[in-house]
This record gives C-alpha cells, sequence and structure tokens, in this order.
C-alpha cells in the first residue's frame, strides 16, 4: 500500500480540521509546515507525518514539500505508545509499531514516533519520522525534537485557550444582540397594536351610543385583527426566545404532508377570502416526511401567511402550495404571485427587521421574525430552505425535508475516510 498525496488545496474538508486550522495549516504562516520541515531536518529524516486526532488529513513532509492524505481509521497510533511520548529502537513496542506504520503505506528501515500532548486534553495526535536509512536516529537530535515538539504543543495549547476564549466571547456577543433585538422588536411593534387596541376600546367605552352598528362592527373587526395579529407576533417572539436561548425540543416523526398542509390551509382560508386572494394546493397523498410536525406546522403557516399578506387583493392574487419527492428528500414550495422582493430584502430576508415593519398589500405590519424561525426550525430538522423573488411577479419559498424512513433507518449520516 503506498499514501496517495494531495496537495493542500485539493484537501476538501479542511473545516473539519480545527487543530491544524489553528496552526495555520492553509495560510501563508504555515507553523505545521515548519515544524515538519525544521524538525527533519534536525533529525536528519527525509520523511515526517503528524495526524492530530480525529480529523480527516494527516500531514505530509519531505524534501519536496508539504502535503496531506486521508486518514485511516485503522491507524491508531496512540495505542503503541503504551502512556510514554516517544516510540524509538528501545520502546518495547517498537518492532510492532514499524510493521503497523508500514502497513500503512509509509515504508521504512529506521523510524521514531513522538506522542504530541497538552496538559488539559491529553494526546492530540502523533509526529513520526522515517526513512530508508539503515542506521539509528541520533539520540541527542531525538531529545531535541521532543523539547520541539513540547514548544509547538504549549504554542498550540495557547492558540487553543484564545480560540475558546474568543468562542464564549462572540457567543456572549450574539447572545447581548438577540437580546437588543428582542426589545427593540418590543418596543417597536408591540407598541403601535396595543395603542389601538386601547384607543378604539375607548372609543367604544365611551361613545357607544353615538355609533350606529356598523361602526360598532368596524371596531370589533379592528379589535378582533390587531388581537390576532398581536398573538401571532407574540408567539413568534416567544418562539425565537427559545430558539435563541437553545431551550426548543426537537421531536421528529413520519407524517404525510398533505395532513399539514391541509391544516394550514384551513386555518389561512378566511385570511384569503378577506384578501380576495386563490389559495391553492397540490400535495401527493403518499409523500411523507420525517421532521417535528409542530416546528414544519409553524414553518409553513408562516410562509402562507406571509405569501398572502404580500399578494394583491384585487382578485388576481394566487398563492399556491405543491410538493414533490427530490434527490435529496421531499420538496415543498409556496408560491404566490405577489409583490417580489429586491435583491437588498433577499440578501437579509432571514435576518430580523428591528428598524422597520414591512407593510402588507392591506397594511399588516410585521417584524420578519417568521422567517428567522423558519429557517431555524428547517435547520433543526435537518432541511433546506431557499427563496428565489422578482419584483411585481412573486415570490417562491422551496423547504427541502428527510423524507420519511423506516423503522430500520436512521438520519445519522457517516463520513469515511481512507488511506492509501
Amino acid at each position: 500500500m503506498q499514501l496517495n498525496l494531495l496537495e493542500i488545496g485539493q484537501a476538501d474538508l479542511l473545516s473539519a480540521c480545527p487543530v491544524a486550522l489553528l496552526l495555520g495549516v492553509f495560510t501563508e504562516d504555515n507553523n505545521l509546515e515548519r515544524f515538519l520541515r525544521l524538525s527533519r531536518k534536525m533529525l536528519n529524516a527525509k520523511y515526517a507525518i503528524l495526524a492530530f486526532e480525529g480529523e480527516p488529513y494527516v500531514w505530509y513532509s519531505d524534501q519536496n514539500g508539504f502535503k496531506a492524505f486521508h486518514a485511516n481509521p485503522k491507524a491508531q497510533l496512540l495505542s503503541y505508545f503504551n502512556n510514554t511520548a516517544l516510540i524509538d529502537a528501545n520502546h518495547p513496542n517498537y518492532l510492532s509499531f514499524s510493521q503497523h506504520v508500514h502497513d500503512l503505506g509509509a515504508e521504512h528501515q529506521r523510524i521514531v514516533g513522538f506522542d504530541l500532548r497538552i496538559k488539559l486534553k491529553g494526546s492530540l495526535g502523533q509526529v513520526v519520522y522515517f526513512d530508508d536509512e539503515n542506521y539509528k536516529f541520533d539520540t541527542e537530535s531525538v531529545e531535541l525534537i521532543a523539547d520541539l515538539s513540547d514548544g509547538l504543543m504549549k504554542c498550540l495549547e495557547m492558540s487553543v485557550e484564545a480560540s475558546e476564549y474568543k468562542e464564549r466571547y462572540e457567543q456572549q456577543a450574539a447572545l447581548n444582540l438577540s437580546k437588543t433585538k428582542f426589545f427593540q422588536i418590543i418596543a417597536h411593534d408591540l407598541r403601535a397594536p396595543f395603542h389601538g387596541l386601547l384607543g378604539f376600546s375607548e372609543v367604544l367605552a365611551q361613545e357607544r351610543d353615538t355609533l350606529d352598528d356598523q361602526g360598532v362592527q368596524d371596531i370589533a373587526e379592528f379589535l378582533h385583527d390587531t388581537a390576532q395579529s398581536t398573538y401571532c407576533l407574540l408567539e413568534s417572539l416567544l418562539n425565537w426566545a427559545m430558539a435563541e436561548g437553545g431551550n426548543l425540543v426537537y421531536h421528529p416523526i413520519n407524517f404525510k404532508l398533505n395532513q399539514l398542509v391541509g391544516i394550514v390551509c384551513d386555518v389561512l382560508k378566511s385570511f384569503a377570502y378577506k384578501k380576495n386572494i386563490e389559495l391553492s394546493h397540490q400535495i401527493p397523498a403518499d409523500l411523507a416526511v420525517y421532521a417535528d410536525m409542530n416546528m414544519m406546522t409553524s414553518v409553513v403557516q408562516n410562509l402562507v401567511a406571509n405569501a398572502l399578506k404580500f399578494t394583491h387583493m384585487d382578485g388576481s392574487g394566487k398563492v399556491h402550495i405543491q410538493a414533490q419527492r427530490v434527490e435529496n428528500g421531499v420538496e415543498l414550495k409556496v408560491i404566490d404571485s405577489g409583490l417580489g422582493m429586491s435583491a437588498t430584502q433577499l440578501e437579509h430576508i432571514f435576518e430580523p427587521q428591528i428598524k422597520f415593519s414591512l407593510k402588507g398589500t392591506n397594511g399588516e405590519a410585521g417584524t420578519g421574525l417568521g422567517l428567522v424561525l423558519c429557517k431555524r426550525f428547517i435547520a433543526l430538522n435537518h432541511g433546506e430552505i431557499q427563496v428565489t423573488s422578482k419584483e411585481g411577479v412573486g415570490t417562491i419559498f422551496s423547504i427541502v425535508l428527510p423524507v420519511a424512513i423506516n423503522d430500520h433507518q436512521t438520519l445519522v449520516k457517516t463520513e469515511q475516510h481512507s488511506i492509501g
């Protein structure tokens, strides 16, 4: 077996290599390449390989440069060290270690290995030097490499600590931003409907005798619509706050999509009727998905309600829901003939709108929180959401969900990496 070497640019799984990335493996300041090159020269070894635990690539250095190859899950080099930091010719496992590395594709006559450890996390990986010379590595040089490896691990430990502090800072900053958005939305979008509720309630209470039946009916309809929209906003705020706090519970089940869409259309048909919009759906009866039904009901209801909100009321407006089986799951589309969106609006479509409210064709207000939740719910359900739109033509929201599974299947996706 031989090592199938890759150029660094061919390594497309670098995001799964956090330790290597901390050492600048894909940058001009590549400390990993520098360490292997200098240590090879100090040890007078022709080849070096370095593997970090759990990462998909092993890093390779020789006189021709710095490359990578896919990690072999059978490698398990750490098991040969027996809690020691070094395997050389004097180690009891030297021969078996040498044969194991040979079998993995690294042919050699001599070899020495170092376990790379940091205090807080233990072993992070191993570095191995080898070539076809038939004499032992110099003892003093081996000791120098051990010291150099310790120095690399101390630098890495500081990088890890700095990275963890940065991550905690960014998490706290994101949390503070979420709180700011939350209170801005409350201040901006809840005050107006409550002022309306209070004002018209006062009119109804104080001037009841001066109002005719139509006037009372108009105020009652306004109060009802405002209370309903305010309730929906509060529900969205609550769900968003739960999502931001990581308190949502994910309970996936198999269910037929036409049942869910039917429920949503029943809920929103009066809204569509009031706006003189044709609401229709075409969902195959046998099309089923594996997802959290409550979350998906919220998603579809938000998308359809938004479509109705921004569709014309002149009798030409249409909102249609359709679904089909696709290669990577089940695709559901909500299609409207509404106002459409600009490129700028599309760019920020899944962000909370805290500076202004988007007005519907009947003056309906909103925060955009519904779409923020839609994206979060879809992600929690291992799905995807996309949107295309053209001003004056309409909008299409497309979501893809996992297809319904049977008792013998699983959603867990596994990755296999190979060596050689």
